[in-house]
């Protein structure tokens, strides 16, 4: 059941509800309200636009209701502030020795799972460590089983640099791969899906994002990717990762041991314009 429902006290029958309606489902009744037919329910997208869109907060649906939306009108960051933000981001390799607050990861979270996705699946799975004594003993566990890799010669064609990660990791301790970051967040999504790399992709960026505007370093960590989930699957396993799940990405995070001044400057971007 959807549960649309409409506040006729409120409603000023505008129709764009109707109009905006993706899934083409809710029409103007008879009595000049907008309404879903039940036939018509299995096809709604849970995009949730009519609620969004009324501007007299009279629609609600799935049991939502506007007054727990935050509205949108001269809440949203300045054009210039989201540029800076976005010019601004920097891969973060060095991190302090401690935890973020847990509200703190959870509220980035929650936030990073607003992402758009294919037909609205939202079929993203967060899967996150957030104590770094448990991912000190992910790492461990990962060189350990990367090295045994490299003795018996077994790393695939294409990853042999991976030895050379292994050495520096038993030497003299340094980690190439996890960049002693406290906190990991992978994005995995179901095969079946539309899109599930892309939509673990946009998730994670909305995550870097937000994260970077809350003073959290964050990078796009490939190396983890590749360990986790080509050459080291057991410890995919170790972290309950589903197996019918697409490996969206990796992505270390937390405090950063160091904080950068200003903007980089890049050359102009690469367009294709088309010609007509």
């Amino acid at each position: 059941m959807l549960d649309f429902t409409v506040n006729r006290l409120t409603c000023t029958r505008c129709g764009l509800c109707v109009a905006d309606c993706p899934a083409r489902i809710i029409a103007m009744a008879g009595n000049g309200y907008p309404e879903v037919t039940p036939e018509k329910e299995a096809a709604c997208y849970r995009c949730q636009h009519c609620l969004a869109i009324c501007p007299t907060g009279a629609v609600s649906i799935l049991g939502l209701t506007p007054a727990n939306s935050r509205p949108l009108a001269g809440n949203f960051p300045a054009p210039e502030q989201m540029a800076t933000l976005i010019k601004g981001r920097r891969s973060v390799r060095r991190y302090r020795d401690e935890n973020l607050p847990p509200e703190l990861v959870q509220h980035l979270l929650e936030v990073a799972w607003h992402a758009p996705t294919g037909v609205n699946s939202r079929q993203v799975l967060f899967t996150v460590v957030d104590d770094r004594q448990k991912l000190a003993t992910l790492r461990s566990r990962v060189m350990a089983d990367l090295g045994r890799l490299v003795r018996s010669n077994a790393l695939p064609e294409g990853r042999g640099f991976f030895a050379d990660f292994v050495r520096l990791w038993e030497e003299k301790g340094q980690d190439i791969i996890f960049r002693n970051a406290p906190h990991l967040l992978i994005a995995t999504a179901p095969q079946q899906v539309a899109c599930p790399q892309q939509d673990c992709l946009i998730a994670l960026a909305y995550f870097e994002l937000y994260a970077q505007a809350s003073g959290v370093g964050t990078v796009w960590n490939g190396l983890a990717k590749w360990a986790i989930n080509d050459l080291v699957p057991a410890a995919r396993t170790r972290l309950g990762i589903p197996a019918d799940h697409v490996f969206g990405y990796a992505m270390a995070f937390g405090w950063p041991a160091h904080h950068y001044a200003r903007t980089v400057q890049h050359v102009p971007p690469l367009v294709n314009r088309f010609a007509g």
